[in-house]
């Protein structure tokens, strides 16, 4: 009997045991500040770890169903770091709403742990066994808040939908796994279709719609977009950082093992497909979140619009085009979580900084908070010389280098008509008088210095993208 190589997946292995250790703590402590310690070290410790175990090799386990390559090293520590600055966001918020804080960090790692699984799973099913616990965990942080009936509705809405794309997702899986002859390795599937040639198994290409389906269901694309901006709107702040942001990374490298990694040679069908919904998402998350007057709900639109520019990036089909597509996801993530920062910093005392009206006057008694929203809501609209217009550039290119220069006009149109709703938040902060106090959340030292910092990359990455371009380049290589 051999026994697995335990080596790469020590990360995961560590965080399973602290997610233990933190429960236990909680129920045995008071003091609420010893969970969140344990937290930040555990996250710490990842990081520590998953450098460690870097040996620079692309190293398998687990009879090759788990993949430790340069995507999963750089995206597993990107992940980390973003996971670190949101505890320390929403630490005080989960206080102030008193949202059991224990119970919400084992959840949150869980989340993560299920993140870990989905960007190194070599296996269908383990792709979709992380997915499951990535979801089953968002569910439970989203009704958490258990006498919020608008939480409980958006965990219920979520809960349901997220059934559904599961289950459409796994039939798509069966499918695949009878037209390749049994195999749900991606690397056999991959095998199996180059024995096929060019003759695409038509049983194989109806799983791939079916696949194709659960997938963007994931990612937010119209018109399997439902969920986004009511759980968005129904989920506290604290969660919302957590969805806004740090889910989508993980959802991108799903994507690249299961359609670059095993169904590339289906390229040409599928990428129709995501071409297809990535304009319908431009379109419609646009022109939907114009008439949004929920900041949230706003967010929750506007990330449908920046997930077709993502999709895009799939359509390419190049290594320059993946490349662009890691570069937005990395950096709109960062951008979200500095958005969803800032609304966490404003809300206090069961006031939630969620609605356009709450935003009105910003500048007058919290000019930092307005400068730093402003530069966000700049970024996320794409005008240089911030990195969202660095990002959308280089799907562009990305686009025209391809020929699909109609789809790269459509898409600069569609950006121009989403400035409006992120220039909007702007005129309402600086240009209209407030009507009620915005109290402000007694953030340390460390937050408003690392949301100092968050909001200041967007700037510099922006205008020296170079570094990380090229860090991106190296992860999908």
């Amino acid at each position: 009997m051999t026994y697995p190589n335990l080596f790469p997946v020590l990360p995961e292995l560590f965080m399973a045991f602290m997610i233990v250790v933190i429960l236990l703590v909680d129920a045995f402590s008071i003091k609420k500040s010893i969970v969140t310690g344990l937290t930040l070290l555990t996250l710490v410790g990842c990081f520590v770890l998953q450098l460690h175990v870097d040996t620079g090799t692309t190293q398998v386990t687990f009879n090759n169903m788990f993949i430790l390559d340069n995507l999963a090293t750089g995206t597993k520590l990107v992940t980390y770091l973003l996971s670190f600055v949101v505890v320390i966001y929403i630490r005080r918020y989960l206080v102030d709403k008193k949202l059991h804080v224990g119970e919400f960090f084992a959840i949150f790692l869980f989340a993560i742990l299920g993140m870990m699984v989905m960007i190194s799973a070599y296996n269908m099913l383990v792709l979709y066994v992380g997915l499951e616990l990535l979801s089953l965990a968002l569910y439970g942080l989203i009704a958490l808040q258990r006498d919020s009936v608008k939480a409980t509705e958006s965990a219920m809405k979520f809960f349901i939908l997220g059934a559904l794309a599961s289950g459409i997702l796994l039939y798509g899986i069966s499918f695949i796994y009878g037209a390749t002859g049994g195999h749900l390795q991606l690397d056999q599937v991959l095998r199996a279709m180059t024995i096929d040639g060019n003759n695409i198994n038509p049983l194989l290409l109806f799983g791939l719609v079916f696949v194709v389906a659960g997938l963007v269901f994931k990612l937010g694309l119209v018109p399997f977009h439902m969920w986004i901006p009511d759980v968005y709107e129904g989920s506290p702040l604290a969660v919302g950082t957590v969805i806004g942001s740090l889910t989508k990374i993980a959802a991108v490298v799903f994507i690249i093992r299961f359609l670059i990694g095993g169904l590339v040679l289906a390229a040409q069908e599928w990428s129709m497909m995501l071409l297809f919904l990535a304009i319908l998402s431009l379109f419609f998350g646009n022109i939907i979140a114009i008439a949004q007057t929920n900041v949230k709900r706003m967010l929750g639109y506007s990330t449908v619009s920046h997930m077709g520019f993502v999709a895009l990036g799939f359509v390419t089909l190049s290594i320059e085009g993946l490349t662009s597509t890691l570069f937005y996801v990395v950096t709109y993530s960062f951008t979200a979580l500095a958005g969803f920062g800032i609304l966490t910093l404003l809300s206090k005392d069961g006031f939630e900084c969620e609605t356009l009206e709450d935003l009105k006057g910003l500048s007058k008694s919290h000019p930092v908070y307005a400068f730093f929203m402003m530069l966000v809501m700049f970024s996320m609209a794409g005008i240089p010389p911030l990195v969202g217009f660095y990002a959308k550039f280089k799907i562009l290119a990305a686009l025209i280098s391809i020929g699909y220069i109609g789809v790269a006009i459509f898409a600069v149109i569609m950006s121009l008509i989403g400035a409006f709703y992120y220039i909007r938040v702007v005129k309402f902060m600086y240009f209209d008088e407030p009507t009620k106090e915005v109290a402000v959340a007694d953030a340390c030292f460390v937050t408003r210095t690392l949301l100092a910092v968050n909001v200041l990359a967007l700037l510099v990455i922006g205008i020296l993208p170079t570094s990380v371009v090229i860090y991106c380049q190296h992860l999908v290589n």
